[in-house]
């Protein structure tokens, strides 16, 4: 195949490729189109309605908009009244959310214990799955496995296509209570197969919530306490939903507008997920922080802390792209309400532990980045830190290893997506199909040998 092992050929055609693709930014502008389906102030097009989960940011007051504290409400729920009320009864929440999700209310005791046992009993995978799919076929990216599984997982179901709605169901279910053995399995064939390192597989304990389970599947020795269970618990349920409009979620209603099997819209979302403009956000504020770490000898002193900062956002620093990863977001101006209530917890865990030392040092970064970017950028900015600044440190503060970081964001997000397509498939009939702009201009036909 000499063509295709021509390095300069493919380096010219695909020059020819870019100078022919890329669109000026002014033509946006000259035809109103709203890049990213976002408005000129930042806020996203309106796509749709749902009356599964609402985030709250803003409020537009005379036209202009205003900003608000944050406030993410679960099919009518304050993700604040939800978390506060499990943590004054001690107990976990994560399932009692995905309840809520899929069903649009709240359990009594008996539907939830019924509802924990039956995901439980779910979590084990077809027979031969294991071998077949994840030890056969190793990857070093968890979240390419997670897609895969997924995918394939439609092989092992005679009634991957039946399209009544209790079939629906009874997969969001079982695909919610597989992932995390999903993801445990494949990470521990990644440690084994890419870093040679010891195969450790634990039998599934079918009475452990998902916390629980991810935690003794991961862990050798399968110890964990209670107060990690539940941190991690209270993480499932900030990561549970966040609005139709997140790119994963709105890539899984896009593809179930089309009729599609759920197991290819579930897969799409993880895909989806696995961008770093998306789950992947975590990781970077995580290496940011380890670059602060490397170069500020001092981290309680603030003046030295933002002497860096300054470098970071002139592009001069971490990794050049002038941001200060876990602040700012699309919706949410004056708080995140995830950050705020994972930032709470995390430091009730983390006080006197070594690991305290790196919250305060990521606590300081969220207080000095609005009027840093003020000073270098020029650009006067609310900002608040969003849910990645923190949870980055929370999972490894759990001892939970960087490449589950995305993973563990889509095992939370599976009962969101579940949500989003029961809805799109009982509201809308119509495929999703927005329109684009064409600006390309009529050419005449050259015949080839005229060329």
């Amino acid at each position: 195949m000499p063509f295709m092992n021509s390095d300069d050929r493919i380096a010219r055609l695909c020059d020819e490729l870019i100078k022919n693709s890329r669109i000026d930014n002014k033509l946006y502008d000259k035809y109103q189109v709203k890049k990213g389906l976002r408005n000129s102030d930042g806020s996203g097009v309106v796509a749709g309605i749902t009356n599964i989960c609402n985030v709250h940011g803003y409020i537009i007051n005379e036209g202009e908009k205003e900003p608000i504290p944050g406030q993410l409400i679960y099919r009518g729920y304050n993700i604040n009244d939800l978390i506060n009320n499990v943590e004054d009864e001690d107990r976990f929440g994560y399932e009692e959310t995905v309840f809520l999700m899929l069903f649009g209310r709240l359990p009594n005791k008996r539907e939830l214990k019924n509802f924990q046992t039956y995901l439980g009993v779910m979590r084990d995978l077809p027979e031969g799955f294991v071998e077949d799919m994840i030890l056969k076929a190793p990857s070093n990216n968890i979240m390419n496995k997670l897609a895969r599984s997924v995918l394939a997982l439609y092989s092992y179901n005679n009634e991957c296509e039946n399209k009544d709605f209790e079939n629906e169901m009874l997969i969001a279910m079982s695909l919610i209570a597989k992932l995390p053995v999903i993801m445990a399995s494949a990470y521990q064939v990644k440690r084994r197969v890419f870093d040679n390192m010891s195969l450790i597989m634990h039998p599934i304990n079918y009475e452990e919530t998902a916390a629980q389970c991810i935690l003794s599947l991961l862990r050798p020795d399968r110890q964990y306490t209670d107060a990690e269970a539940k941190l991690l618990d209270r993480m499932l349920m900030l990561h549970v939903e966040h609005g139709g409009g997140n790119n994963s979620t709105f890539t899984c209603r896009v593809l179930t507008s089309s009729g599609t099997d759920p197991y290819s819209a579930y897969a799409s979302a993880i895909c989806s997920l696995k961008g770093p403009r998306h789950g992947g956000a975590n990781l970077k504020v995580i290496h940011m922080l380890d670059n602060i770490k490397d170069n500020v000898k001092n981290w309680e002193d603030e003046s030295e802390v933002a002497d860096y900062m300054r470098k970071i956002l002139r592009g001069e620093a971490n990794d050049g792209s002038g941001l200060i990863y876990g602040m700012g977001h699309a919706v949410y101006t004056i708080s995140d309400p995830r950050a705020v209530i994972l930032k709470r917890k995390a430091f009730e865990l983390a006080k006197g532990r070594e690991i305290e030392a790196e919250f305060r040092l990521l606590d300081t970064i969220e207080r000095l980045t609005p009027e840093l970017f003020k000073e270098v950028k020029g650009k006067s900015k609310t900002m608040c830190a969003n849910v990645d600044m923190y949870s980055g440190l929370v999972y490894r503060m759990l001892g939970i290893p960087e490449e589950l970081f995305t993973p563990m964001f889509a095992v939370g997000r599976m009962a969101g997506w579940a949500a989003h397509r029961m809805e799109e498939i009982l509201t809308s009939s119509r495929i999703i199909r927005p329109a684009y702009k064409a600006i390309a201009k009529e050419r005449e036909y050259i015949k080839i040998d005229n060329r």
